[in-house]
This record gives C-alpha cells, sequence and structure tokens, in this order.
C-alpha cells in the first residue's frame, strides 16, 4: 500500500505566451551564433496527486503583456481550466522567483499560500533593485502584491531546501535571480525537475552556456549540476522555457496547450 511519504504526483506544463522576435544573444552567453532566431515560450506547471494540487509559478497577465508589450496567448489562470483547476480555488503556488513571467497575475490565487525562497524576496526589496539592468525582470506591483500577502500570512519562505508536500521540494539555485528555487517532484518514472530558470533551455543546462539575465554566474553553472542531480535521469529535467518541450512531452487533452511530462518523454531528450 502506498504511503503518504511514496506519494506519486501527475506534472503538467501549460504554455501561455511564446516570443518568436528574439535571437539566440538573447538567449546564450558566448554564442557562436548570435544573431540566428530563437524563440521562447512561457509555461506554469501544475503539480496533481489525489485532491491536491500544486501550481508552480503565475506567470504574467494580460496588463502585464500590454506593460511590457509582450505577447500572450491566454491568462495563465485562463489556462488552468484546460486541466478543470480554478485558480480561485488554488492552495498552494511555488514561486520559483519574482520575474514578472513567473510572478505576474498573483492575485488570481486569492486562496494560495505562496511557497518562495526568503533570500527572493529580500533580494527583490532590497538595494540592488536600485539599478535599473537588475530590476529590469521585475515588476513592483507583483513585488508589493507578495509583500500584501506575507503582511496577510500567505506567505510560506524557505531558506535552501524545503518541503511542500510528500513527495514535492524546493530547492534554492539561484543565479538567474537571487533566490530562485527549482522544484523536485516525484513521479510515476522516478525524480522529475522543474528547473524554471535555472535553465531556460535545454541547451544551457546540456552544453554549459548560461543565460544572459544573470545576477551570479558562478551559481547558475553550478545549478546546471545540481538540477540534473535532482532528477532522476537527464530526461527528467524540464527547463523554463524550451519550445523543444513540445517535441518531448506527449499532449494531453485537446486544448493544445497542455503537455504530460510525469510519464516521462516519448523520445529521448537530444540537443
Amino acid at each position: 500500500m502506498e504511503t503518504a511519504l511514496e506519494k506519486k504526483w501527475e506534472v503538467y506544463a501549460l504554455k501561455y505566451a511564446e516570443r518568436s522576435d528574439r535571437t539566440r544573444k538573447e538567449s546564450f552567453i558566448f554564442d557562436d551564433h548570435s544573431d540566428e532566431a530563437h524563440t521562447i515560450d512561457y509555461f506554469i506547471w501544475v503539480l496533481k496527486s489525489g485532491k491536491n494540487v500544486i501550481v508552480v509559478d503565475t506567470g504574467y497577465d494580460y496588463d502585464e503583456a500590454k506593460r511590457r508589450d509582450r505577447p500572450i496567448q491566454r491568462s495563465p489562470s485562463e489556462a488552468l481550466k484546460a486541466i478543470n483547476i480554478d485558480a480561485s480555488e488554488v492552495t498552494d503556488v511555488i514561486i520559483t522567483h519574482l520575474h514578472y513571467d513567473h510572478a505576474g497575475g498573483l492575485m488570481e490565487f486569492p486562496k494560495a499560500k505562496f511557497h518562495m525562497q526568503e533570500v527572493e524576496m529580500a533580494y527583490a526589496t532590497g538595494p540592488c533593485m536600485c539599478h535599473d539592468t537588475i530590476k529590469m525582470p521585475f515588476t513592483g506591483q507583483h513585488v508589493c502584491q507578495m509583500v500584501k500577502n506575507l503582511y496577510s500570512g500567505r506567505v510560506v519562505f524557505y531558506n535552501g531546501v524545503g518541503g511542500i508536500l510528500p513527495g514535492v521540494t524546493v530547492h534554492l539555485i539561484g543565479g538567474h535571480s537571487r533566490g530562485l528555487q527549482s522544484v523536485r517532484v516525484k513521479t510515476e518514472n522516478g525524480y522529475m525537475c522543474l528547473a524554471s530558470d535555472a535553465t531556460h533551455f535545454y541547451e544551457n543546462f546540456l552544453t554549459g552556456k548560461p543565460f544572459p539575465i544573470v545576477v551570479d554566474l558562478e551559481d547558475m553553472l553550478n545549478g546546471f549540476k545540481l538540477i540534473k542531480n535532482l532528477a532522476s535521469d537527464i530526461n527528467l529535467v524540464i527547463p523554463g522555457h524550451d519550445p523543444l518541450l513540445k517535441d518531448f512531452f506527449p499532449k494531453e487533452g485537446s486544448s493544445g496547450f497542455v503537455w504530460r511530462l510525469d510519464k516521462g518523454p516519448v523520445s529521448p531528450i537530444k540537443i
């Protein structure tokens, strides 16, 4: 009989936006083909086990899309409806970091507790934000909303490694943002690592090419090794923004923007 400590989770990736007006120099430092086109996809993730539901990140919404002149195909809260989840009823949300495309739409989750690293809150509200280049990926409204959530008792902080529910842990990586965390989740195929922006693309961590938005390059490079160790198999490391994910994993349902991850890729990851 399965015990609570052996709980296995279903894992879904939900795409809500993409940008095709980018080049490789926006994705890789020291790239030999820096002017070639390089598309980025935007996802949130969902973990399900019985009646338990955990949403990982809240993406950005229509207001943020307009504010930053970013394309958006659907709001993350709309995307959740494709797998019968009402954002207003979700009780646990993991925020991997406070960048605009991972921590927008917080108000769509009025019942949720938000799980994040304490160093990320300190970073996003501290003197580093005096530098325009560093604060660029953050949106003040999102950070202020998280502070409001804190004062209403809806933020749970971690310092390094933390347990969310049996079979789900968060792990401080840093690098891209000071308090970036990845999520380790137990599935029927072993442990999966939802890396988030510890690696935007498969190519980042498989070839050791850092992403250009970085607060600590050493942490980012060490993080490439750590996310591999968090997963039972390299095929179970899930990058935060790679369109190739859609080629490796099967679609779920008929929406056209949901992929099932926990059953493993349909073919080995090849870059």
